[in-house]
């Protein structure tokens, strides 16, 4: 990478950096905790991904693949590069160079198959006359805040990791990321970002505080338990043969 970030102990932080960095995220965390309590204790009938497969197909059965499998790979991919040092990779013999080249490319696949399926679904619900007419407020809210951050997030890999210098967002912001939950705040860390990382972030901030207010709780409800489920055993009715007289209900008893 060859943008080298200033030391973290030389960067100084304002009274702005504070509340964008400090105060904004926490806000978001304390929102996104309380709001599922309060969800769960309130709406718990309304605590499902609303689907529309009955009013249009079509388009769904192609663009919730699409978007669901980019989505987990995504999110897989920022687990890995905000929450685990480069030290602890390092360690296991993956190099800074390998970690930086597998990640660019396999997030920027991941990142078109999300946007991909995303834009078919909004396409949908934008086309499809029933569904649009049954889009509520917490969706009009959820697409274009989910498509800022989305397109936001590829935005900025693309123009720093993909056809720019290089940037290594695992020295300052994935630094800031970890100090908001280790309650060891470093706004300094994210304060020298480039722009579109910083815009990425707080976009994403305000994701998670309008997440338990949106059809994104149903991703705390996956049906995982059919993984370990038994098997349901199903057994065709016989019918009978051609000349073959029905027994009555009546006559089996007597048999019996």
């Amino acid at each position: 990478m060859n943008d080298v970030p200033t030391p973290l102990a030389a960067a100084s932080t304002s009274g702005a950096d504070l509340l964008l960095w400090v105060a904004v995220p926490y806000i978001c965390l304390a929102v996104f905790v309380a709001g599922h309590v309060w969800r769960y204790r309130q709406d718990q009938f309304g605590w499902t991904s609303r689907t529309s497969q009955l009013l249009e197909h079509r388009w769904l059965r192609f663009a919730s693949p699409l978007f669901h499998l980019g989505a987990f790979m995504v999110i897989a991919g920022h687990v890995v590069g905000l929450a685990v040092p480069a030290s602890w990779t390092e360690a296991v013999g993956i190099s800074e160079q390998a970690y930086h080249t597998t990640a660019v490319w396999a997030g920027s696949v991941a990142g078109v198959a999300m946007v991909t399926g995303l834009g078919m679904l909004c396409a949908r619900r934008l086309l499809t006359r029933s569904i649009r007419l049954g889009t509520d407020r917490s969706d009009k809210l959820l697409f274009p805040l989910l498509s800022a951050t989305v397109l936001l997030g590829i935005t900025a890999t693309a123009a720093h990791n993909v056809f720019g210098a290089g940037y290594d967002y695992r020295s300052t912001i994935s630094v800031w990321f970890r100090g908001l939950f280790v309650l060891q705040p470093q706004p300094e860390a994210i304060v020298g970002a480039p722009l579109l990382f910083q815009l990425h972030a707080l976009t994403a901030c305000l994701l998670f505080a309008a997440w338990p207010f949106t059809r994104l709780v149903h991703v705390w409800s996956a049906p995982i338990g059919y993984l370990a489920r038994p098997y349901l055993v199903y057994r065709r009715r016989a019918t009978p043969t051609a000349g073959a007289r029905p027994r009555s209900a009546s006559g089996s008893r007597r048999a019996a």
